[in-house]
């Protein structure tokens, strides 16, 4: 499911289907576990499942619910119970901070060009394994011509 869906309808996460299920009616899915009924609602005629809130991975990265197929008027299951997990699949929704600035530091006058003044280091809450959002990248926005920063590692220069 894709974190921070915003529309007005609940979105849709899948569907359970037993092979008992010959679509009379004769079979209800039921489901337990974390955010079964509060965050995941299911139809219990058709095992369609959907999600009724915004979902925020950094909050919470997955959900392991379980789902069973009952015969309706016994109440009795007609499968085993199964568990399956919700992953909650990230977007680009964090921007990198500066957990330890502000940065202050000193560079002795007529240093070489390519001194090292300062590592900076910068994180992002995103998922690094998944996609390009965590990915940091560094810029310097004033200080051109007399310092640069390595794009990848945060390395100031002269």
């Amino acid at each position: 499911v894709l974190e921070e869906y915003m529309g007005s309808d609940p979105l849709y996460v899948g569907k359970l289907h037993s092979d008992v299920d010959k679509g009379d009616g004769s079979i209800k899915y039921i489901l337990s576990g974390e955010g079964a009924s509060s965050i995941f609602i299911i139809d219990e005629n058709t095992g369609d499942i959907h999600a009724t809130k915004r979902l925020d991975r950094e909050e919470q990265a997955y959900y392991t619910l379980r789902a069973q197929a009952l015969d309706r008027l016994s109440n009795k299951p007609v499968e085993p119970e199964s568990e399956f997990v919700i992953k909650i699949q990230d977007i680009n929704d964090n921007e990198p901070k500066f957990l330890d600035g502000p940065y202050t530091a000193g560079v002795p006058e007529m240093s070489p060009v390519g001194t090292s003044v300062v590592q900076v280091t910068a994180t992002d809450a995103d998922d690094p394994t998944y996609g390009n959002s965590a990915r940091v990248v560094y810029s310097i926005l004033q200080g051109q011509p007399y310092f640069s920063v390595e794009p990848k590692t945060g390395v100031i220069k002269t």
